[in-house]
């Protein structure tokens, strides 16, 4: 064991070969236990920050997609140096230094290797043609090969994946969101045949061929075709079949990155190799040689080299720990696996193939709902020794944790495909496991829910978030959030903490139930609401909560009949209030298509009220530094031109964005313009528990940034898919697919159901993203509701839908029309034309105006001299 460096002494340096995932979180590792003493070198040879390799399948379809891990900011440090595209070649071990593909050399007291994996390669002939899938630099090229090829063939790809295991179903699923036709050659006779038997892997099968996937199972490719100039044109089978393909991926599994424990000819290494190659470690990832480690993939224990994070991440807290003192031991390899593969629920854990003596298996299997759900246990049906799901994987994550352990119930109750229903409540253990990404424990949640010194102030824990934060639980592939929310929930019960779902405390009932309550009683005034559900005069939150639920089930002015009251500072002012007390005009520009005249007239407005223009994100004009008085002025002329409100002030519909589409591009295979100004003009004014964000793509390039939105649309050949519950701010998510090649007519039906479901039952101020992540079964609860319409209720919500557009009413153009509404537009109540003189502008560095800053208000303002121009060009 390495005993613990004291600060006073030169610090010892450790240089980590490598900076993937395993590096990074021994990084990570080392930097949260402290680096007093310590001087951390990550070496990588390539150019990126380390990055989240599980996540690859979103970088492929999304070039732009961010997969860096932790903080950019834990580099910063003085104790802490990454130096990319720096590839170590050469271990010294005499002289305890390691040498780079540049020439440079790095000394070393420490040194842990995490070079991870290469892809694995096909010996065939025309293999110099195909691409692998391992690194970002892969995935890129992917993507781009099937765009490029997209055009020049004018049609659909074949793109064909030769690898049935979990990196080419991932791989192929990839293709498919980019537009391709995805075919699967897998050698063994079912896929994913290292975790799943042959019933789970045949159901898979039937899944993912129903989805538009073609599978060839049981037979092996023999060479990859190509014609005269190069370009791939299928793969020969050794059973003399040859399978079309216009670009060709190979997946089939990884090989550790050993060569630098590999002595040079003639010489012995120090070292010793598994024979499957991975350099044989103990069990505290200790090499051969001392003060040499290794983690991850190139890691060989007990025979076994795997390329999965969670042992990964255990290596390295195993190696920080030993170096800080500890003694930790690596207790084997985790094979558990969950994926979603094109909305199939997948996942294997434990001795999912029953190998363990007198093993039992308890099977379910739906063949025509492609359902397979199978628990392992030991002969007399008590203990969990492992299982498998397909089609329905919902009782996985109660039953991981207890792998190995006896079960609460007896084992069919947790088939949930065969009516076993929900799983039956577990008390989990305190260590048993509940994050195994991250090797986190139930005890670990319970004590920073209950004050376990981690926190500053040794503080316990009450949100989700701050308890994902403190314990690491949940951040990494996030399938034990359920869990992780469901203890946190029942931890706090226990102290005597009430799990409330009041709306505040005002109103007892949650927003989704008070949302039902006034729709069914058909409540229309805050005063009836709170006479039959409330106490006190309301607050700041159940009060615009009162407002926005009134605004969703009618569309009548939300300002009438006491609501105005009730609206937050931008919604009674039908506008955004900025720093200095202006408000912000931003007129509908559906799609982002507009006319030059319209142009002309908001140029117009802005020259002659002195405003400051800015394009927004979201594709139209924001006009800033109207003062209250003067919204009605300017409103009037922009309704006069056929303008209305684009409620940037509202929580409700935003903006659809869209690219060019095929009208102009020649990539577009739909017209993505006048689709997303269909839709804006369907769901304008729509009120919601959040804003609402669209976006539609002509083709799968994703100009419009369809998947970051809470409903997205991308073109395809044959229609649209469909996505929904992507969000920016702090916490972004990428929208998930939903249903793919619809016609016009169903793409709304379904963004009609998910809209109005998202809105009778999200909490307040809940993004459809979070809505969908807390949801029982997430994105499958989705589809079942809105597509296959399983609670019955979809007619029901296509007609609130219906209601909504029949009734829809432009706010400012109602507002103009009403002298009694534009009262209200005045800076001061007693002096209607008295204007506010602590607004003042000055020019900025571009032309033009700003708000003044304090130092600047003290000197001669510019502001108030600011003339405003009539419309006959002469100053006002």
């Amino acid at each position: 064991m390495t005993e613990q460096t004291s600060s006073t002494e030169t610090p010892r340096r450790i240089v980590v070969a490598g900076g993937g995932p395993a590096a990074h979180r021994f990084a990570d590792a080392m930097h949260a236990r402290g680096l007093d003493g310590w001087h951390v070198t990550v070496l990588t040879e390539e150019t990126h920050l380390p990055y989240d390799r599980v996540a690859l399948s979103k970088a492929l379809t999304d070039t732009d997609y961010d997969l860096t891990l932790g903080e950019a900011g834990m580099w910063d440090h003085e104790a802490m140096s990454l130096k990319t595209g720096e590839r170590v070649v050469k271990i010294d071990t005499a002289g305890k230094s390691v040498e780079t593909a540049a020439g440079n050399t790095y000394e070393y007291d420490e040194l842990v290797v995490a070079t991870g994996s290469d892809a694995a390669r096909l010996p065939l002939p025309g293999a110099e043609r195909v691409h692998v899938y391992r690194t970002l630099e892969d995935v890129w090229a992917i993507n781009k090969s099937i765009a490029e090829l997209t055009e020049k063939l004018g049609r659909k790809v074949n793109a064909v994946t030769i690898g049935g295991g979990l990196l080419g179903l991932e791989s192929a699923a990839g293709t498919e969101q980019l537009g391709a036709t995805p075919v699967v050659i897998n050698g063994a006779p079912w896929l994913m045949n290292t975790q799943l038997d042959e019933g789970a892997g045949q159901a898979l099968g039937r899944l993912i061929e129903a989805k538009g996937f073609e599978v060839h199972g049981g037979v092996f490719p023999s060479e990859i075709q190509a014609d005269d100039g190069g370009q791939v044109t299928g793969v020969l089978m050794a059973d003399g079949r040859i399978i079309p393909a216009d670009i060709v991926i190979v997946a089939i599994g990884v090989k550790p990155r050993d060569e630098l424990f590999r002595a040079a000819e003639g010489e012995e290494s120090l070292f010793d190799l598994g024979p499957r190659g991975g350099v044989v470690i103990n069990d505290y990832c200790a090499t051969q040689v001392p003060g040499i480690w290794a983690i991850g993939e190139v890691a060989n224990f007990e025979g076994m080299c795997l390329g999965l994070v969670a042992p990964a991440n255990t290596m390295a807290e195993i190696v920080a720990d030993r170096l800080h003192g500890g003694d930790a031991t690596f207790p084997g390899f985790d094979t558990a696996t969950k994926l979603k593969l094109s909305g199939v629920d997948v996942a294997s854990f434990g001795d999912a193939f029953a190998k363990t003596e007198h093993a039992l298996e308890i099977v379910y299997a739906d063949p025509a709902r492609g359902v397979y759900q199978k628990i392992v246990t030991t002969d007399d049906a008590r203990t969990l020794l492992g299982g498998i799901f397909v089609g329905d994987a919902s009782p996985y994550m109660s039953l991981r944790p207890l792998l190995g352990r006896e079960l609460p119930a007896e084992p069919g109750a947790f088939l949930s495909a065969a009516g076993g229903g929900d799983a039956p409540e577990t008390e989990l253990p305190d260590d048993a496991t509940l994050c195994s990404c991250n090797n986190v424990t139930a005890g670990t949640i319970r004590d920073a829910i209950n004050g376990c010194g981690a926190c500053e102030g040794n503080a316990p824990v009450q949100e989700l978030g701050e308890l994902k934060g403190c314990t690491r639980a949940g951040t990494q592939c996030g399938s034990c959030v359920p869990m992780l929310k469901k203890l946190l929930e029942t931890e706090l019960t226990k102290s005597g903490v009430e799990v409330s779902k009041a709306l505040c405390e005002h109103i007892e009932l949650s927003r989704q139930e008070l949302f039902d309550a006034i729709r069914v009683l058909e409540l229309t005034s805050f005063e009836e609401i709170m006479a039959k559900y409330g106490t006190g005069a309301g607050c700041d939150i159940c009060k615009p909560t009162i407002g926005n639920i009134l605004a969703s089930q009618n569309s009548a002015y939300v300002l009438d009949a006491g609501r105005g009251t009730l609206q937050d500072t931008n919604d009674r002012a039908l506008a955004n209030m900025q720093k200095d007390g202006t408000y912000s005009v931003v007129p509908r520009i559906a799609g982002g298509e507009i006319t030059p005249k319209k142009l002309g007239v908001i140029a117009a407005v802005a020259e002659k009220y002195n405003l400051y223009t800015k394009i927004t994100g979201g594709q139209r004009i924001d006009m800033f530094g109207a003062r209250l008085e003067q919204l009605p002025e300017i409103w009037k002329e922009l309704v006069d031109a056929g303008f209305e409100s684009g409620q940037a002030y509202g929580k409700s519909l935003r903006t659809v964005k869209s690219c060019v589409g095929s009208t102009w591009c020649r990539f577009g295979v739909q017209d993505s313009v006048a689709m997303a100004i269909q839709l804006e003009l369907r769901y304008r004014g729509l009120r919601s528990p959040h804003k609402l964000k669209m976006g539609v793509s002509g083709c799968a390039r994703e100009c419009a940034e369809a998947r970051g939105k809470d409903v997205g649309v991308i073109a395809t050949a044959d229609g649209w898919n469909l996505y929904v519950g992507g969000n920016g701010g702090a916490t972004p998510a990428h929208a998930q697919l939903l249903a793919k090649d619809l016609d016009d007519e169903t793409l709304i039906k379904y963004i009609d159901r998910y809209f109005m479901y998202y809105i009778r039952t999200a909490d307040r101020l809940q993004r459809t993203a979070r809505w969908q992540e807390e949801l029982d079964g997430g994105i499958k609860h989705v589809e079942d509701v809105v597509v296959k319409d399983t609670l019955g209720i979809a007619a029901d919500l296509e007609a609130a839908m219906a209601k909504h557009v029949d009734t829809y009413i432009d706010e400012w153009a109602d507002t103009l029309k009403d002298p009694e509404r534009l009262r209200r537009f005045r800076s001061f109540v007693n002096a209607p034309d008295q204007k506010d003189d602590s607004i003042t502008f000055v020019p900025d560095e571009r032309g033009q105006m700003r708000p003044a800053t304090p130092e600047e208000k003290g000197k001669v303002l510019i502001g108030a001299s600011i003339p405003v121009r009539s419309g006959n060009g002469n100053e006002a």
